[in-house]
């Protein structure tokens, strides 16, 4: 189904912005809305509790549930951000996600933007993985994962996902470590339609700690994943009509047109050289050949190769002693 969007148009101006306010570290200057501002509660009854006068959330999962919110309205494209504390101590077969979604309106074309933060057994750190999906590619798995430099379990951090109609960037602390683009080769893959906004956390212990091996164990609950500095800026769209409601817009056409600088971009290049464990992009054993709008970073392919050659090289299991990489120094911050 080819859908017309007449919000097209009036959501360039906040594009550009958009692009302008992350490059230049403006973030700051965003207004951070209260829980009642922007938000509803999904699920999760009590388990789902307001501080601070509604500036910071906390979600909680126990044996009887998890929990989520979800924005009030639904946005094509802008700047999503939250600073998010997850759960310490045993946290396998947990999961935090901070998503964009319109599941509920497109049932079989979704779109998708994730970030999953994947908890672990006691000792070993949470992984952090993205996920782009576009038009009910669901088939084309697109993640990443990565660790981090960080234990995201000691403070808060902030996660953020910029969105336009050609690229998308997701951030840690203002420093991008993925930039998604878009490309004619994907066709309709490219999440091009109002989404929501989502936080939820979960029991995934069917498949998000070493494949299901390591369960949430409830003797360690209730896990609690808290969010504060809740930015919602984009162009929010009429669930109805499909039209553009407001286009947010704080900086002025001058300031624009600036792009991931250079530093960032050395910063992501540090990070993804360091810290990235997988990408789909250089999958031998799902793909045989990479998906269309995939850019063959050829460092990248050699690291993970040599990380699992298995996966990334085509090379032969061998059963035996398995070595496990260090945990990354906390001083790595500066250096990323």
């Amino acid at each position: 189904m080819v859908m017309k969007l007449p919000y097209l148009g009036s959501s360039l101006f906040l594009v550009l912005t958009l692009v302008y306010v992350v490059a230049s570290g403006s973030e700051k200057r965003l207004p951070i809305l209260s829980f009642d501002e922007g938000y509803n509660q999904l699920f999760g009854d009590d388990n789902l509790v307001i501080h601070r006068d509604g500036k910071a959330v906390h979600l909680s999962l126990n044996e009887r549930t998890g929990s989520g919110f979800v924005s009030q309205d639904l946005y094509l494209h802008g700047y999503f951000s939250a600073s998010i504390k997850l759960p310490a101590d045993y946290t396998a077969g947990v999961v935090v996600a901070f998503y964009m979604s319109n599941g509920d309106i497109f049932e079989k074309n979704h779109d998708e933007i994730d970030f999953e933060f994947l908890g672990n057994i006691r000792g070993k750190d949470w992984r952090i993985q993205t996920n782009v999906y576009g038009n009910g590619s669901s088939s084309v798995g697109r993640e990443e994962r990565y660790n981090l430099w960080f234990d995201p379990a000691d403070d808060f951090h902030q996660y953020s996902i910029l969105w336009t109609d050609s690229q998308i960037i997701f951030y840690v602390d203002n420093i991008p470590i993925r930039e998604f683009k878009r490309t004619a080769a994907m066709g309709g893959d490219f999440p091009s339609k109002p989404m929501s906004l989502y936080a939820t956390i979960w029991d995934g212990s069917d498949w998000a700690t070493n494949g299901g091996k390591y369960r949430v164990n409830y003797k360690y609950a209730p896990y609690v994943a808290k969010f504060s500095n809740l930015i919602l800026h984009g162009c929010a769209v009429d669930p109805i009509e499909f039209s553009s409601k407001r286009c947010d817009s704080t900086q002025s056409l001058e300031q624009l047109f600036t792009s991931v600088t250079p530093s960032q971009r050395s910063k992501m290049d540090s990070f993804r050289r360091k810290h990235m464990t997988y990408s789909y992009c250089y999958d031998q054993t799902r793909y045989k050949v990479p998906p269309p709008e995939c850019v063959v970073n050829p460092q990248e392919a050699e690291r993970l190769k040599k990380f699992d050659p298995v996966t990334f090289g085509g090379g032969r299991r061998h059963h035996g002693k398995r070595h496990h990489r260090s945990r990354a120094s906390r001083s790595e911050a500066d250096s990323i």
